[in-house]
């Protein structure tokens, strides 16, 4: 299949799951929090609930209302994806396929005033900044966090307030994303979306509508220009 070649003024990118693998942490966090809310269904969870911020899970989930606990709850549980990561052979926070070779071209172009790329992700900053900073990714300037926003994934608000801090218009971005939600969240924005095959099925992705869909981010040639970054999209 040809390759696709577009440009944009910014690439805004979902953290877990489409920058660094932090699943092992994840299912550690669940099965810790099992002990104190029983009647929940990991399994179920882990399929259903990725890509959300974890205030919005907790109070799905675990039925959790109060907004100090939901806070507190949730600095607790992306914690202890932290700590829990590398418990029992876990492997560990870390990146995922071609993110090394995306950020050896993009990482120069992270600073204010004019950024190329951002992250605009469902999780804490004080987790997102530690995860990113165990998988080796340097924190750009333009960082939304789960906290940064009223309505996480999938509403667009995310994504919206990236392109607002790179100085850019929604429609003139691509957001990369590996969960139903952040796609859905980056069309809202208006957006073109790329989701990335690391966390759910194909069926699952299209079902989100993204523009295309890649194995992982090592399908993706990042070329950075005077102003925005070509991108080139290799299909299978």
């Amino acid at each position: 299949m040809p390759a696709t070649t577009f440009t944009v003024d910014a690439v805004l990118f979902d953290m877990d799951g489409t920058l660094v693998d932090s699943t092992a942490g994840v299912v550690g966090a669940w099965e810790g929090l099992k002990q104190k809310y029983p009647d929940i269904d990991v399994q179920e969870i882990l399929s259903t609930s990725h890509g959300v911020r974890t205030v919005d899970n907790l109070r799905k989930y675990c039925g959790i209302e109060d907004p100090e606990e939901l806070e507190r709850e949730a600095q607790l549980f992306e914690l202890a994806i932290v700590s829990t990561s590398t418990e029992h052979g876990r492997r560990g926070i870390v990146m995922l396929p071609g993110v090394v070779a995306a950020l050896e071209e993009l990482a120069p172009a992270r600073y204010l005033p004019d950024p190329s790329w951002a992250i605009c992700t469902s999780a804490t900053r004080a987790y997102a900044t530690s995860a990113l900073r165990i998988a080796g990714i340097p924190v750009p300037d333009v960082f939304v966090a789960a906290e940064d926003v009223t309505q996480g994934k999938p509403f667009p608000d995310p994504y919206l307030l990236g392109a607002k801090q790179c100085g850019v218009k929604p429609e003139n971005c691509v957001v990369f994303e590996d969960a139903p939600s952040g796609i859905r969240s980056g069309r809202a924005a208006g957006c073109k979306t790329i989701g990335v095959l690391t966390t759910h099925t194909r069926e699952q992705l299209e079902a989100a509508k993204p523009d295309f869909i890649v194995r992982d981010i090592s399908r993706i040639g990042f070329k950075r220009l005077g102003k925005g970054v070509e991108i080139t999209i290799h299909q299978e």
